[in-house]
């Protein structure tokens, strides 16, 4: 059974990691756009405010003033709503950081559909695709508070552009401050050789509960948490496919040209098995309760647990 070892939103992740990245490094530098408190940044602004800067409601400055601190030798956290910090900027992005491989780290807030009531403008459902495109970008979608810590900590010490996806809503936490976490390399959270379900972000708890529903029909699942998807960890996911034989991919996110697009990207190439994706298909989000809509959409683990079973009615085929 799923263990829950409390709920916090994963926001709160990033921002406790900046304070204590700040505390330990004068060349952490965090920047916002008029946002800092709702992306739960302005514990570092309050703490370390001639380290902070706010350049207003100018999301292509955002990327382009954190561009110019990391050329002076800074590591410099630019963060916002993911929608305004992958979509408003995103030539800045391509040009100005990836091109030239700079160390910014992005924090895109706010991600899917569970921003809630404030609807489709806001609601970030196409920054895997377009972040995941871009050389040299490093994407990371964590699960929950803490690995959203570990992960907001990990990527100030490597090289190189970076975008953390995270959340507002309060989600379970299903991790632990000993669990392993290491980018680039997924982790396995359950092990089963009938049906291999892949998850990022708030969907791998749902994940985890699906697998619940399918082990009392007697279905044994492997549940894969795969918090990077640039560099994404190809080994585990061929060696799911040989294992099981069927793949299920699950994302609060557009199906086209995200999560599970990549991961079928390695396995058209490398070992191909019947898939299913789970995610939301081709349309804008609405605005709604948070659970209402990941209900509505058909991101639930019941969903994920009726894609597990039509995959492996594909076995074989």
């Amino acid at each position: 059974m799923t263990e829950i070892y409390g709920k916090k939103a994963t926001r709160y992740g990033f921002g406790d990691a900046l304070v204590e990245l700040g505390e330990k490094d004068d060349k952490i530098f965090v920047l916002g756009a008029d946002t800092a408190a709702s992306v739960s940044i302005d514990g570092f602004q309050k703490k370390f405010p001639d380290r902070f800067i706010n350049v207003g409601i100018a999301e292509t400055n955002l990327i382009g003033v954190a561009a110019g601190l990391a050329v002076a030798g800074f590591t410099p956290f630019a963060a916002t709503y993911g929608v305004f910090a992958s979509g408003r900027p995103w030539e800045q992005i391509r040009t100005t950081v990836c091109y030239s491989n700079l160390n910014v780290k992005i924090g895109g807030s706010h991600s899917g559909l569970m921003v809630g009531p404030d609807g489709a403008t806001h609601q970030a459902l196409e920054e895997i695709a377009i972040m995941r495109c871009l050389p040299k970008m490093t994407l990371i979608v964590p699960c929950d508070y803490i690995e959203t810590k570990k992960a907001t900590a990990a990527c100030a010490y490597i090289d190189g552009p970076v975008y953390i996806r995270y959340g507002r809503e309060t989600v379970p936490i299903i991790t632990k401050d000993d669990s392993p976490f290491e980018i680039g390399k997924a982790d396995i959270l359950r092990d089963g050789k009938d049906i291999a379900i892949m998850a990022c972000g708030t969907m791998v708890y749902e994940a985890q509960m699906a697998a619940d529903i399918l082990a009392k029909e007697g279905i044994k699942a492997r549940v894969i948490n795969i918090h990077t998807i640039k560099p994404i960890d190809e080994k585990v996911i061929i060696d799911a496919a040989k294992d099981c034989g069927a793949i299920v991919t699950a994302e609060e996110h557009q199906i086209f040209a995200g999560f599970g697009s990549a991961v079928a990207e390695v396995i058209v190439r490398n070992y191909p098995v019947p898939m299913e994706f789970v995610g939301v298909n081709d349309r804008f989000g609405e605005s709604g309760q948070p659970y209402d809509l990941i209900e509505k959409f058909g991101l639930k683990d019941v969903n994920i647990a009726q894609a597990a079973k039509k995959a492996m009615r594909r076995k074989g085929s």
